[in-house]
């Protein structure tokens, strides 16, 4: 019997969850399932995402999570961004497959790849300081005097600044993360993503540490001179794990995003870091058909959350309209992560069987949106279950 949090979110979320948790019951794995309210109208009446959401997490440590609306620009931070720092989910896991039958410009490119984004530092830490501010001012004057010549040249008060922090720490992790995923699953090559041509000395040290895991692991390496220099400390790098079969390679963000849009069935595993990762991540579902088929799973050394890539849609709330698909992928991770590989395997199976059928779809997957054929999200979900109990 495995002990998951269930947290419903707002908007379309509760009907997804519950069409997700009946879709994993139906793979047979024993769940109990600890639901906590954690929606937008929750946190606006608590003031906060309530302490026994946390509670529930730490102790289960799995997370099944919904979407949950953010306010742009106002309000409340992102409870995602916020969840991701409390519990230390550091890895953001994010699949993009192609599955016959969803609508996409790159549906004979069979695209299978994993996108493997840093989920604790860079610009998303959240440390920002407003313009006009005291703080603000007297930041900006700290800076042009220490800038070595480069400053600030628009004024104290009309300047907001956000900091970039990034640490060897963070991105060691994230490096040996993504080349444990890539052995444990037989991947063959992965792709380190920045921009250290321009900000030298926080994506130039994303490179450094990169490249030391790669070689620590034993990868082959795209261009040679890459390695030239590189010393990988054995205590810091960590498990070294036999990575000889994998490539690594480099990509600078900006061509990152040409080379997906030109040729994605010849990448495979993405590292790189929080807000790259976070553009890439949609960038790469569109290459798949959207974010409706996108899961993703937060991953840290002590709990594990899993969710959609996609919003809430609160316009859509209550109809029984919204595509499934992408919390219930999101739910096979998480019989992934648990070790329930057979159970995973099969659900994929029945959600892609379901898909290239196309008879049992909502409205977004059939060839024509006003389709008076399209069924219901808990339909759809029907129709999994459906499936799986004839793959046996």
């Amino acid at each position: 019997m495995y002990h998951v949090t269930l947290i419903p979110g707002d908007g379309t979320g509760p009907e997804l969850a519950d069409v997700t948790r009946m879709c994993l019951d139906a793979t047979g794995v024993k769940i109990d399932w600890d639901v906590q309210d954690c929606g937008i109208h929750t946190i606006e009446k608590e003031g906060s995402v309530p302490p026994r959401v946390l509670e529930s997490i730490r102790k289960n440590k799995l997370a099944l999570k919904a979407p949950i609306t953010t306010p742009i620009g106002k309000g409340f931070r992102s409870v995602n961004v916020y969840l991701r720092q409390e519990l230390g989910l550091y890895a953001c896991v994010r699949p993009c497959k192609t599955y016959k039958g969803v609508r996409t410009y790159y549906s004979e490119s069979n695209v299978d790849l994993v996108l493997i984004r840093e989920n604790t530092e860079d610009l998303y830490a959240g440390i920002e300081f407003q313009a006009g501010s005291d703080k603000t001012s007297e930041l900006i004057t700290l800076i042009n005097k220490f800038a070595d010549g480069k400053k600030i040249k628009t004024g104290l008060t009309t300047t907001g600044v956000s900091i970039k922090p990034m640490s060897y720490e963070g991105t060691r992790d994230i490096a040996n993360y993504a080349f444990d995923y890539a052995v444990k699953y037989g991947r063959k090559t992965v792709t380190s993503v920045c921009k250290a041509n321009i900000m030298k000395y926080t994506d130039g040290l994303w490179y450094d540490e990169t490249r030391a895991v790669a070689l620590a692991y034993g990868a082959k390496f795209e261009w040679d001179d890459l390695a030239k220099g590189v010393n990988p400390d054995s205590e810091l790098v960590g498990k070294v794990t036999d990575g000889s079969k994998l490539q690594y390679n480099e990509r600078l963000i900006d061509n990152m995003c040409m080379q997906l849009v030109q040729k994605p069935e010849l990448y495979d595993v993405i590292v790189t870091s929080n807000l790259y990762g976070d553009i890439l991540s949609d960038l790469c579902a569109g290459l798949v058909g959207g974010l409706g088929v996108a899961p993703g799973a937060n991953i840290g050394p002590d709990s594990a959350i899993f969710e959609a890539t996609h919003g809430s849609a609160p316009k859509y709330a209550g109809k029984n309209k919204v595509n499934p698909t992408a919390l219930i992928l999101s739910g096979k991770l998480l019989l992934e992560h648990i070790g329930e590989a057979a159970a995973a395997e099969k659900l994929e199976r029945a959600v892609a069987a379901v898909i290239e059928e196309g008879k049992n779809v909502t409205y977004d997957m059939k060839d024509d949106r006003n389709d008076p054929t399209a069924v219901g999200t808990r339909e759809m979900g029907e129709a999994i279950c459906k499936k799986m109990a004839e793959l046996g």
